[in-house]
């Protein structure tokens, strides 16, 4: 199981802890309000927030309790794109995206320029890729920290709110790349998506939809 809640306590107001299974090459959101807590489910996983019980797993692994090398390796294998896109704003758009690569390899320079402009392409930013973060717009940015999310070719994608102030047509485009494409059994990848709404094209495409109340109820919702 490429990510497993198991009886996370997320708010005092729940009467119950949160668990939730995302099976691999499932596409799976997550909605809240601000005050359901469904904004820490991705710390969580990636062990940048710790639990006061319960756990959380990357595939069978709690990588909160691993030393910070190891976890910073494990990291590798799950592609993030926090809230607010997280672009550092004194880099370019392209070295943002670069700079997993950069200190998270032992990739030659050259061989890392190239899947750079591999990432790039793929999602129509060369253009603005010698742009700062504040001069590009919202569905720059977006683009932009969605392909250093996906710079090391992830199993798995935690996506934070990553639709916010962007077009139906443009959420949907950068959910199917998020995914990497359809095979047999699915999609190539596991997207796991928390936020507080979707649009209604992009739900279209989400294998399962969750709504997480304000009490830590976890409701099933009908796509």
């Amino acid at each position: 199981v490429p990510l497993l809640f198991d009886s996370i306590p997320i708010s005092r107001r729940a009467p119950q802890p949160f668990s939730l299974e995302v099976r691999d090459r499932q596409t799976v959101a997550v909605l809240g309000d601000e005050e359901s807590g469904v904004g820490l489910l991705g710390g969580y996983a990636l062990g940048l927030e710790r639990t006061s019980s319960g756990r959380a797993l990357l595939f069978g692994t709690v990588v909160g309790s691993l030393a910070e090398p190891e976890r910073l390796a494990y990291r590798r294998r799950v592609g993030y794109l926090p809230a607010g896109d997280g672009l550092l704003q004194n880099l370019s758009l392209r070295d943002n995206v670069a700079l997993p690569l950069r200190f998270g390899s032992d990739a030659h320079p050259s061989d890392i320029e190239g899947r750079v402009n591999v990432m790039l392409t793929a999602l129509r930013i060369s253009g603005a890729a010698k742009l700062r973060p504040a001069q590009a717009n919202d569905e720059e940015r977006r683009r932009a920290a969605l392909a250093r999310a996906i710079a090391f070719d992830p199993a798995l994608l935690i996506l934070e709110q990553p639709f916010d102030r962007l077009t139906a047509r443009v959420a949907s485009e950068l959910l199917e790349i998020a995914r990497g494409g359809e095979s047999a059994e699915g999609a190539r990848r596991t997207i796991f998506i928390t936020g507080q709404e979707i649009p209604p094209v992009v739900l279209r495409r989400v294998d399962q939809v969750y709504r997480l109340t304000r009490a830590g109820m976890l409701e099933l919702e009908t796509v």
